[in-house]
């Protein structure tokens, strides 16, 4: 038992839509920074480009618009028809012109839950994905997993006091209409892209799209070359990129993702699109952060892979692997959404699996075990639980691993449990990280909430 509930979110309505502007002042510079970073997701309409348009903050991701001769384009289309409605309104006093195609950049939830409001705008609307569409999320269906659902809102916040959020690092604070469904597609294409790239025509545009393998395996950028207009998907924003997702997902091939960057690049763009966050204006900027994300990627993956050869470990890897500070300096490669830690974690467990190398980890002591040997070393429970509680104020960490200990040992649970929960708030508050943030404080609540109802736990 550590001190996880078990219960889902099904059922829970999460149906509101709001911002909730947390008190001017910030307490630690963490929820500065992320308080600052509020301004990038004023709801706006932005003119890319001639008959080119992005709305930002309407939901939590980009939708584009451009206009062509008889009819309008979208490029993804919010995460619930809530936010899509927002932004179909805004774009109806731009042109009243109909709906002749949607492209999704991937099968994310967020970027494809308004599908419908956008395909009602029109007649016999193309809706075009990359062949192998929502892998990601039918992998776990097939596996019969449903974890990530819980594990996505803790992640997402959705469970907490509106007060105890900022934003998520990459939007603002969002509570989706689509609840638990809000990291599926929940919609099927209707039109196919096949192979490497593929040229389309639609209402007189053309464009070509590009497979561009790496924050999901269908994810795919449209190249308006006209307009030197790419939008990228999720395979960039303004943050440290989520090389992993602590909600739980397949390997995202970070390899994959650095070569989609240079495929992206070799268009030499003047504009560029991210799935999150404001669009990049003006061809020497955009070169010039396409080109530092990829190469920071690639250091902080060549860094992992290096060390992974020298025979280091994950937990020895991440006090080693660091972003150089030509790129850690650069507010758009900061640790808002994404960790670079979860990173390399990922990276490793992507190539090598769960084994660290360590024979003494092959066939480990049981939880309960260690911690009856850990007590043992402390001198007791008692002792144990007043090493937690005196660890406190200056390592939030280690009592948090000392609870975990605690609870193993069914010892005081309850008190143990607010003790952790504690220890948590501690952690959430310290770390810049908004999905971070987001888990600790959401665990935290239900430790104490499992206090006061008997709640059952479990891993």
């Amino acid at each position: 038992m550590y001190g996880f509930i078990s219960r889902g979110v099904a059922g829970m309505t999460l149906a509101i839509l709001s911002i909730h502007a947390l008190p001017a002042f910030a307490e630690n510079e963490p929820e500065s920074m992320l308080q600052q970073r509020n301004a990038e997701f004023e709801p706006r309409v932005i003119e890319v480009a001639p008959d080119t348009y992005t709305a930002v903050g309407f939901g939590v991701s980009t939708t584009s618009m451009i206009v062509g001769e008889d009819g309008i384009i979208i490029i993804d289309t919010q995460i619930d028809e809530l936010a899509a409605n927002a932004v179909l309104t805004e774009f109806r006093k731009i042109t009243d012109a109909p709906v002749k195609g949607i492209i999704l950049t991937h099968g994310h939830g967020d970027h494809t839950g308004g599908v419908d409001v956008f395909a009602a705008a029109g007649e016999d609307v193309q809706i075009w994905a990359r062949q192998g569409f929502n892998q990601e999320s039918q992998a776990l269906a097939e596996a019969g997993l449903t974890i990530q659902n819980q594990r996505g809102a803790r992640q997402g916040g959705f469970l907490l006091d509106p007060e105890q959020r900022i934003n998520n690092g990459v939007a603002k604070v969002y509570f989706p209409q689509r609840g638990e469904k809000s990291f599926s597609a929940g919609t099927e294409p209707t039109h196919t892209v096949y192979g490497e790239r593929q040229h389309i025509k639609i209402a007189g545009v053309s464009l070509e799209v590009v497979a561009a393998n790496g924050e999901t395996y269908d994810e795919q950028y449209i190249w308006h070359e006209k307009e030197g207009v790419l939008f990228a998907g999720d395979n960039f924003y303004k943050s440290w990129p989520n090389l992993y997702a602590i909600r739980g997902t397949p390997y995202r091939d970070v390899l994959a993702w650095i070569n989609s960057l240079s495929s992206m690049l070799e268009k030499n763009p003047k504009r560029l699109v991210g799935g999150h966050t404001r669009p990049i204006l003006g061809q020497q900027q955009t070169i010039e952060t396409l080109t530092n994300y990829r190469d920071a990627i690639q250091s902080v993956f060549e860094q992992t892979t290096d060390g992974m050869n020298r025979g280091l470990t994950p937990d020895e890897l991440v006090e080693t692997v660091k972003l150089p500070e030509e790129y850690a300096q650069l507010d758009y490669l900061r640790e808002y959404y994404g960790n670079i830690e979860w990173g390399v974690r990922a990276i490793f467990s992507g190539y090598l699996g769960w084994f660290d190398g360590n024979p003494t980890n092959l066939f480990p002591l049981s939880n309960v075990e260690e911690a009856r040997r850990i007590a043992a070393l402390a001198g007791g429970s008692d002792i144990l639980m007043q090493q937690a509680q005196d660890a406190l104020p200056n390592d939030p960490q280690w009592t948090a691993q000392l609870c975990d200990y605690l609870l193993a040992l069914d010892y005081e649970v309850n008190r143990v449990k607010r003790l952790k929960a504690d220890a948590l708030d501690e952690l959430g508050n310290q770390l810049l990280t908004a999905t971070g943030r987001n888990y600790y404080f959401t665990v935290a609540k239900q430790l104490r909430q499992s206090t006061n109802h008997s709640q059952e736990v479990s891993p």
